[in-house]
């Protein structure tokens, strides 16, 4: 089994969902068993406010930053009996947990957070964006220093740029131009930290998840009094399902609008490992596109297309035709189409027609990073296929690790510590976690709305009936999926093919807007199509922030 990296993006397997040995068998009527407990007990550091300045497009933002935590409850009615500042209320009828025993205290989570305010703007009806990664089980890290924050670390595009020291610099593509910036830790990751009784368990899971965020944005809105502004959510990967299920159980609070970053909402068109869900043959299909632009790039085409979008377009026809037929053929296959369709594979992703045809017609991601380059002795990148790097073992089927990954990691990860605490006055003493993977298992069960029991239902997570009853119930949010053409983590393909499924009247379509990019899963390592990224977000918030 081919090892799946973890980063601020998408880090799922279907076959062992968080692939660090956390596989959790369940049936309708088990628990899920989580290991966990109190992570820290001592209260912490407050809030730190500092001011600096920033020049997005020729503008300059003179803005306050806060960097702190938020406490939430693990329920709706533990929720409303604790203060902004985490402890419970003095009329909350329960009886303070026993300081010699925290652990047994009712589980909470301190969610850090770092906003950025523009001053001197009407805070009131400002535009506030929630920002978050993936994983799950990532920290922010990723858009707070490479996408929008006021500042960035600078790294090399495609390749795996020198030790430190790295350089961190002023962001000239800050959404600070547009509106005031929340960027999320989630439960347990960053500076956030789980406490409690069995506190992993109530908030590492699909719907724990969301109901923590969902607790955080009341109470931002509350404590910086901003429940009149324009609200949008940012997500990233993992994140992109965080939003559906988050969209749709913030009851009365309305969004102007949600941003997907390289998007996954039905967890069966993951390429990572579909041959453990055999008869569910369209993650190939709709991977086949990114297979396409990664041999475009690195020219393993026999005829190399004058241009890159074009091409796609004539693969995506061929993917959910003639090739997604062949596939629901299955054995019924006539062999001369097997053949024809194998040639067709060869045609647009260079790979062997004899491995092909070895594979049954189905390549999955692991194995296509290992095989395009394998002639020159490379291994591509999964988050981002332009990357390439060394295999660890030659002979391997698959990937074993993602070259995009291991390039950009330690460069975030010493972004983040050295900014925060140098320049935003926050976290001596305390260890920031990029990720909390190996904290505990993931809890995928889900509650649609108006659906069956979480558990209940058999199939694979998909939360497209989330966004789709959050539409429904908000018409007028709108919602602007963007991504990368070398994905190959949540392939670009698959996020149009969703939006284009989701369960919602035809003429809501039109409340749908796509921009994709000649880059990867982390479309804003490029400073120009950072660029780019910015002014189709700008736009986006610009159109939507009235509210009509």
């Amino acid at each position: 089994m081919r090892a799946v990296p973890f980063i601020g993006g998408f880090a799922l397997s279907l076959s062992a969902f968080l692939c660090s040995g956390q596989q959790t068998e369940t049936k309708k009527d088990e628990k899920v068993v989580v290991e966990g407990k109190a992570l820290e007990t001592a209260l912490p550091q407050p809030d730190s406010t500092t001011e600096n300045a920033i020049t997005v497009g020729g503008q300059k933002v003179a803005y306050r930053a806060v960097a702190g935590v938020i406490t939430v409850g693990s329920s709706d009615s533990l929720d409303t009996m604790l203060g902004l500042d985490g402890q419970l209320l003095p009329d909350s009828g329960m009886n303070p947990p026993d300081p010699k025993k925290p652990e047994d205290a009712p589980a909470t989570a301190r969610m850090f957070y770092a906003a950025y305010f523009k001053k001197d703007a009407v805070a009131a009806t400002r535009p506030v964006i929630f920002l978050y990664n993936g994983g799950p089980g990532s920290s922010t890290m990723w858009l707070h220093m490479g996408a929008f924050g006021p500042r960035r670390i600078v790294t090399e595009e495609i390749a795996h740029p020198p030790g430190a020291p790295y350089t961190i610099a002023d962001n000239k593509d800050s959404l600070l131009d547009v509106a005031d910036l929340v960027f999320i830790d989630a439960p347990g990751t960053g500076f956030s930290r789980v406490l409690g009784k069995d506190g992993a368990k109530a908030f590492y899971g699909v719907d724990q998840d969301a109901h923590a965020f969902e607790r955080f944005i009341r109470r931002f809105l509350t404590k910086y009094d901003r429940w009149n502004s324009p609200r949008y959510l940012f997500g990233e990967s993992y994140g992109t399902p965080r939003s559906a299920v988050l969209s749709a159980i913030l009851k009365n609070v309305d969004l102007n609008g949600i941003v997907l970053l390289s998007t996954i909402l039905s967890f069966d068109n993951s390429v990572d490992e579909p041959r453990w869900n055999p008869g569910v043959d369209q993650a190939y299909a709709l991977a086949l596109p990114t297979y396409a632009a990664t041999a475009f790039y690195h020219h393993k085409l026999a005829t190399q297309p004058a241009a890159l979008e074009p091409f796609l377009t004539e693969v995506e026809n061929f993917a959910l035709g003639e090739y997604e037929t062949a596939l629901l053929a299955g054995s019924t296959l006539p062999e001369a189409q097997r053949q024809a369709v194998a040639q067709k594979l060869h045609d647009y992703t260079g790979l062997p027609v004899a491995y092909l045809l070895k594979a049954n017609l189905r390549v999955e991601g692991g194995e296509f990073s290992k095989t395009i380059q394998d002639p020159e002795g490379l291994t591509t990148g999964r988050l981002d296929t332009r990357f390439s790097g060394p295999p660890l073992d030659p002979l391997s089927e698959g990937a074993e690790y993602d070259p995009q990954s291991r390039a950009v990691s330690s460069a975030y990860t010493t972004a983040i510590n050295q900014y925060l605490r140098t320049e935003l006055k926050y976290g001596k003493n305390q260890t920031y976690k990029p990720n909390n993977y190996g904290d505990g298992a993931w809890d995928l069960r889900h509650h649609a709305p108006n659906g069956p029991p979480a558990g209940y239902a058999e199939g694979g997570l998909n939360v497209m009936p989330d966004l789709a009853t959050a539409m429904k119930l908000n018409p007028k949010m709108r919602i602007l999926v963007t991504g990368g053409y070398f994905d190959l983590a949540t392939p670009f393909y698959e996020g149009v093919y969703e939006m284009h499924h989701l369960p919602i009247p035809q003429d809501l379509q039109k409340n749908i807007s796509y921009q994709y990019y000649e880059s990867g899963h982390m479309v804003y390592l490029n400073e120009t199509t950072l660029s780019h990224f910015h002014d189709d977000v700008a736009k986006f918030v610009r159109e939507t922030e009235s509210g009509k």
